[in-house]
């Protein structure tokens, strides 16, 4: 008869590459904590500090690395799924990806921020598009959906920022919608 006690791993074994990214979101998480320190904590809108977001971003990154470091001090995860996927990195996929992101933050400023999103989106999902092997990603029509669906998760977004958080977003027009 077994006991969950026999059928845990043994003490010794460590999972080293866990017990790196443990130290290192801990790490992380108490290197943002002492930035946190020298941020005002005045009140602001709503009665909430420029510091509380720093504040709870750094506890959650501690709590997270510790609880990585206890696991993978006590056997590292036991319950984690083969994994899936190429055997390789797929390369353009990744290339894609990284372009949208780099022409989204070299374009915000001239294109404004709901193009260069929009941008960023379509480059993106075309990356993975391609690095899961969907059919027809050349398709005209992949790239209107994709920049169709871009602009509508951006302009929302950029709408709420400017107009409801009052927050200024790069745009084309004073209008507040593009």
């Amino acid at each position: 008869m077994t006991t969950p006690d026999s059928l845990a791993p043994p003490q010794s074994t460590v999972i080293w590459p866990q017990t790196l990214v443990g130290a290192g979101v801990l790490l992380t998480g108490l290197a943002l904590a002492f930035g946190a320190i020298g941020i005002s904590s005045e009140a602001g809108y709503g009665g909430v500090g420029p510091n509380f977001l720093p504040w709870m971003v750094s506890i959650v990154l501690v709590l997270c690395g510790g609880w990585i470091l206890w696991e993978s001090r006590t056997g590292g995860f036991r319950e984690l799924d083969a994994p899936t996927g190429a055997d390789r990195a797929y390369w353009p996929g990744f290339v894609w990806v990284s372009a949208g992101l780099l022409l989204n933050a070299a374009l915000i400023t001239t294109l404004g921020f709901i193009l260069s999103c929009t941008l960023c989106y379509l480059l993106a999902v075309q990356g993975l598009r391609r690095a899961s092997g969907q059919a027809g990603v050349n398709a005209p029509r992949t790239f209107v959906i994709d920049f169709v669906t871009g602009a509508l998760i951006s302009a929302p977004v950029f709408w709420m920022f400017t107009q409801f958080l009052a927050i200024n977003l790069p745009g084309l027009t004073s209008t507040g919608w593009f």
